[in-house]
């Protein structure tokens, strides 16, 4: 055994440090979620996030925020890069770390602090996973407004680092609209907290908005209370399909009316043919709440698409549950045709626009999948391309007031490329945030926006 992964060993046990070479590492995604069957491991996960020359010695898990405070003041003591992560399921997201010594799982740090159903909140540790959290509150018939990728497997803390909410955007914002607390150990092993377990608190520096999509750069996450909502009585989901401009005037009189889905997502004609729901392109619309109120406002839905001559569906029990769960997988899986995976962003009334040119450009072996929340014109595309042809569609959506980072791409493509290619005015107060909380650059250096 490396002297790094001994010292850590005197320090948490040695059922807390496994050696880079050792046969303990936990299997992050299921089989079911690969498309090849086999189960994908931590390990390989890592080796997804960081330069083909970097090896780290070990990863540790610890079991305790106070386990985790410690082997972080350890690291900082010695210097070494340190690459923290959950579950390891979005890990290969974002930039390649470089350099990394020392990875720390918080998987095993991952207990209910409190749910507190008359207030509405719920306080957990970073490493629990989703899905789990999600059945302990439907008991209480209660929910976190979140739809995140790979949502069997993913971690809050994860969750939290990439930024990740998925569909139900639309009715309940972003996840630092909900985040209403934190807890967090510092680079130099220090821990801070943030926010609190009530929903009107708003006093203090939020570190819940800095923390949100910070890539694991900034400090390690702890602790999380999330506001909750209750769970709907009835739900039922509309897909409308055809022409573009058909479907974007759809999408315009949805916005405008007082319909208030959950869920309202544009899709490329690439995305309707995965999801075998028609042809043309796509207007997803999902309906949560009473049974009266959902069904009426579902009916509203597809008359304003008879209006404008667009096919029109329905789907409700386990037939919408069915078409979620392959939407799920539309958005987890990639094909060796499609290996690309992007997170983009553009005007909300140039979505449609945007759409048809993105997918137009990125033709190649198989459609590209492109998708879109209509109300914020923040989304994803799944495609085939070359780091030129990346930088083509990087253009289309600058051009359109928008961006695109590059999360999933083989690492080779990555290296050659600046995968958030953010052309803003924000990174000299990035980097000065960075250096207040990571001045020796010890933390996921290299994954984060401007090589952070």
């Amino acid at each position: 055994m490396s002297a790094i992964a001994q010292t850590f060993e005197t320090l948490l046990g040695a059922d807390a440090v496994c050696a880079w070479d050792a046969a303990c590492f936990q299997t992050a995604l299921p089989d079911s979620q690969r498309p090849d069957s086999q189960p994908r491991s931590l390990q390989s996960q890592i080796a997804q996030a960081i330069t083909p020359e970097t090896h780290p010695d070990c990863i540790l898990y610890p079991q305790t925020a106070a386990e985790l405070a410690e082997a972080i003041a350890c690291a900082h003591r010695q210097r070494w890069r340190v690459l923290i992560c959950g579950s390891g399921s979005k890990l290969h997201w974002g930039g390649l770390a470089a350099g990394i010594q020392v990875v720390i799982s918080t998987a095993r740090i991952n207990r209910l602090i409190e749910h507190a159903a008359g207030d509405m909140t719920v306080t957990a540790e970073a490493g629990m996973r989703f899905a789990d959290l999600q059945a302990l509150l439907g008991k209480a018939g209660q929910f976190l407004t979140a739809d995140p990728a790979y949502a069997h497997t993913a971690t809050l803390g994860g969750m939290v680092a990439a930024a990740d909410t998925g569909s139900l955007r639309q009715r309940y914002g972003g996840l630092r609209d909900f985040l209403i607390g934190i807890s967090l150990v510092r680079t130099d092993g220090e821990v801070a907290k943030a926010g609190g377990r009530v929903v009107k608190n708003v006093a203090g520096y939020d570190l819940m908005k800095l923390f949100t999509g910070s890539y694991g750069t900034l400090g390690a996450i702890s602790e999380l209370t999330f506001r909750l909502y209750p769970l709907p009585a009835a739900s039922q989901t509309v897909v409308l399909t055809g022409e573009p401009e058909a479907i974007a005037q759809a999408s315009a009189t949805l916005l405008a009316s007082g319909l208030t889905p959950t869920g309202l997502e544009l899709l490329s004609a690439g995305a309707v043919k995965a999801l075998d729901r028609g042809q043309g392109m796509g207007l997803i619309g999902r309906f949560q709440g009473i049974e009266i109120s959902v069904e009426k406002q579902a009916a509203q839905m597809l008359e304003i698409g008879q209006v404008l001559q667009l096919s029109g569906l329905s789907y409700t029990d386990a037939d919408e549950a069915a078409l979620w769960q392959r939407w799920q997988e539309l958005m987890e899986q990639r094909s060796p045709e499609a290996p690309i995976f992007c997170k983009i962003g553009v005007l909300p009334a140039q979505a449609v626009e945007t759409l048809v040119q993105l997918t137009a450009l990125a033709a190649g072996s198989s459609p590209a999948i492109a998708t879109l929340h209509a109300s914020s014109g923040l989304g994803t595309l799944q495609c085939q391309a070359t780091a030129q042809g990346i930088l083509d569609l990087r253009q289309v959506c600058q051009a359109q007031g928008g961006f695109l980072t590059l999360l999933e791409a083989p690492i080779a493509l990555k290296q050659k490329l600046d995968v958030w290619g953010y052309p803003g005015n924000a990174l000299d107060v990035m980097r000065r945030i960075k250096h207040q909380f990571d001045s020796e650059n010890l933390f996921s250096p290299g994954r984060f926006v401007g090589g952070l």
